[in-house]
C-alpha cells in the first residue's frame, strides 16, 4: 500500500462524509476496506465469545426457569442484580416434505381441502426458468417478479499487484 500512514481509521471513516470517502485514492479505499474487514472479523469473534459467556452464565438457570413453566422452548426472564436477563430459546420446526405431501393427499382423498391445514409455497428456480423453452418462459413471466439486492462493491488488487 502506498499510503499506510494516511489510511484513515474506522473511527475516522465514521466521521467522514461519504463524498469525501469517495474522492480518496483507490489505495486508501483498498486499505480502509481491509481495515473494515478486519474490524468486522474481530467484532464477529468478540460477539461469539460474548454470546458463549452469556450462555455459560445463564443457560442452566434459563433451562430451569423453562422447566418450571413446563415449556421446552420460548422466552424466560431471569433477575440478576439490577438487571433482567431475557433468555430466548426459539422453536424451529421442520416438516418432512414427502410425509406432509402424503398427508395432504390423504386429506384431499377424504374430501377435505388440505389448504385449510397445510401451507404451500410454489416457486420456480431461476436455473429451471432459464432452461424453459421460450413459449414456456412467456407463460410463466406474468407470475415472476424480479427484485434486486443491495449493490456490493469491493476492491481487489489487480493481477499485476498479486
Amino acid at each position: 500500500m502506498s499510503f499506510p500512514k494516511n489510511t484513515p481509521s474506522v473511527d475516522d471513516m465514521l466521521n467522514m462524509p461519504s463524498g469525501d470517502l469517495a474522492q480518496m485514492p483507490v489505495d486508501l479505499l483498498a486499505a480502509l476496506q481491509g481495515e473494515l474487514e478486519n474490524a468486522s472479523k474481530q467484532l464477529k469473534a468478540a460477539t461469539a465469545r460474548f454470546s458463549a459467556a452469556l450462555e455459560v452464565r445463564y443457560a442452566t438457570r434459563a433451562a430451569d426457569a423453562r422447566r418450571a413453566c413446563a415449556k421446552d422452548t420460548g422466552t424466560v426472564r431471569l433477575v440478576d442484580g439490577d438487571y433482567t436477563v431475557v433468555a430466548d430459546l426459539p422453536k424451529r420446526v421442520d416438516w418432512d416434505q414427502e410425509k406432509l405431501a402424503q398427508i395432504a393427499r390423504n386429506i384431499a382423498d377424504s374430501g377435505e381441502d388440505p389448504t385449510e391445514f397445510i401451507d404451500t409455497r410454489l416457486s420456480v428456480s431461476e436455473r429451471k426458468f432459464n432452461a424453459f423453452p421460450k413459449a414456456w418462459r412467456d407463460g410463466f413471466e406474468p407470475a415472476r417478479t424480479v427484485k434486486v439486492g443491495a449493490l456490493k462493491v469491493s476492491i481487489e488488487p489487480s493481477e499485476a499487484l498479486k
